[in-house]
């Protein structure tokens, strides 16, 4: 697969070649009337229509259409604008804006991909022109997008209480503190930068007093108003996270008529890109289906798993065992695949080691989080290259330090598992 990728081959075309690899390096028990071609055919055809077959997946092209407008519109530079005051008294001043846009995003589409794609479009190239680092942007997006696994509505959490029969609203609930935490660390990390090496920000200076941080604020309540109205939208139930994202790109277009920055030219390159955009995302999801259900075919997982819980290891050597299993299947496999092929067989063996199914949940959880940023099969890191044009390496790189600061914030809640359970523990049954 690296050999692939490294070629230059279509992200997707990488996937799928690397599964027609796998199915024909093993020796599969087939049936003499079907050839291992026929089955690849097969495997290939259910995997491309299990994984597009969604009406949940359109509200991906919805809100990268909202995120392209907002973009394209100028209405995204008002959004920095009226933030720019408020933290211009910070370190790392407008490089803290993708860890907040991601928080806001990700509670809003409940996709990583759609948020990572979303805000990247509002913000790298914004910050950019405003002399900001580019590789501490592109890794705070990186590392930001995937807080969508622990803000609610949560699809992995979903997975995992069913298959685990774990209260959902409970793993919801536990996911607060441990997502704040990880979203405060990406800021210190941010603060400490920026004071070690000032060159990763402008060398203005600016200082704003209260009045004119309100009244900058006024570029800030529209876009403020369109968050809102579509996250209220889903916590009320009033909507689904598909009927919000069409609301937030109606929102959108009402928001570029109003301050005039609409015009046919700047539509039609929205809406073009948003569908390059979408189908770039969408035929990663289809490589990546494809080799998930090869490697569960072969039973790579289910060995990797029977293989640890043969090692008769003490409860924490078992926790980091397994972690770093997930590690390695994150390079091969997409998140919703790693949950349902492995649990059945490490939960049982986790619970009995004294852990709680509660708290595995959430490990689980930031195991997920750590295979969207982690090559070959990394999910965010391919978002970006396609919305950002930088090289793989090169994002890889600038996401490290965050992919440290999410393995740091996994061994704190091992350590620290309160961390997890404190407000469950408020909660009243």
């Amino acid at each position: 697969m690296f050999l692939l990728l490294l070629s230059g081959l279509w992200i997707g075309f990488s996937l799928m070649g690397a599964g027609v690899m796998g199915m024909l390096m093993f020796k599969l028990n087939l049936p003499p009337t079907i050839s291992v071609w026929d089955k690849i055919g097969g495997l290939l055809a259910n995997s491309i229509w299990n994984s597009t077959n969604s009406w949940s997946l359109t509200a991906l092209p919805l809100f990268i259409l909202m995120g392209e407008i907002l973009y394209r519109t100028q209405i995204s530079t008002r959004l920095l604008n009226g933030l720019q005051p408020w933290l211009a008294g910070i370190p790392g001043r407008l490089l803290h804006i993708n860890v907040v846009a991601c928080s806001l995003f990700a509670a809003v589409s409940g996709s990583s991909a759609a948020t990572t794609a979303t805000v990247g479009k509002i913000t790298l190239d914004e910050l950019s022109k405003r002399g900001y680092d580019r590789s501490i942007a592109i890794g705070s997006l990186a590392g930001a997008g995937t807080l969508g696994f622990l803000i609610p509505p949560s699809l992995i959490m979903i997975i995992y209480g069913i298959l685990s029969d774990t209260s959902i609203g409970k793993l919801f609930i536990a996911g607060v503190i441990p997502g704040l935490c990880l979203a405060s660390a990406y800021a210190a990390y941010i603060m400490v930068r920026a004071m070690i090496d000032p060159s990763i920000m402008p060398k203005e200076e600016e200082s704003h007093t209260f009045k004119e941080k309100i009244a900058a604020s006024r570029e800030l309540f529209p876009v403020l108003l369109l968050i809102v109205v579509v996250l209220g939208g889903i916590y009320m139930g009033i909507t689904t996270p598909t009927e919000a994202a069409a609301i937030g790109v109606v929102g959108a277009l009402a928001l570029a008529v109003w301050f005039k920055n609409l015009t046919v030219e700047n539509f039609r390159e929205a809406v073009l890109s948003a569908v390059k955009t979408t189908s770039m995302i969408s035929f990663i999801i289809v490589g990546a289906a494809f080799l998930s259900q090869v490697v569960g075919f072969v039973g790579i997982a289910r060995a990797l798993s029977l293989y640890i819980t043969g090692l008769g290891l003490s409860p924490y050597v078992l926790i980091f065992v397994i972690a770093i299993m997930y590690l390695f299947l994150g390079m091969i496999l997409d998140g919703i695949s790693i949950v349902v092929m492995t649990l059945p067989i490490v939960l049982p063996i986790v619970v009995a080691a004294g852990f709680h199914p509660l708290w595995f949940g959430i490990f689980l959880v930031f195991m997920v989080e750590l295979s969207q940023i982690t090559p070959p099969v990394g999910f965010s890191i391919f978002v970006i290259e396609g919305i950002s044009g930088e090289k793989v390496g090169d994002i890889l790189k600038a996401t490290f330090p965050f992919f440290v600061i999410m393995i740091l914030m996994v061994i704190a809640i091992t350590a620290f598992p309160d961390i997890v359970f404190y407000l469950p523990n408020q909660m009243v049954d």
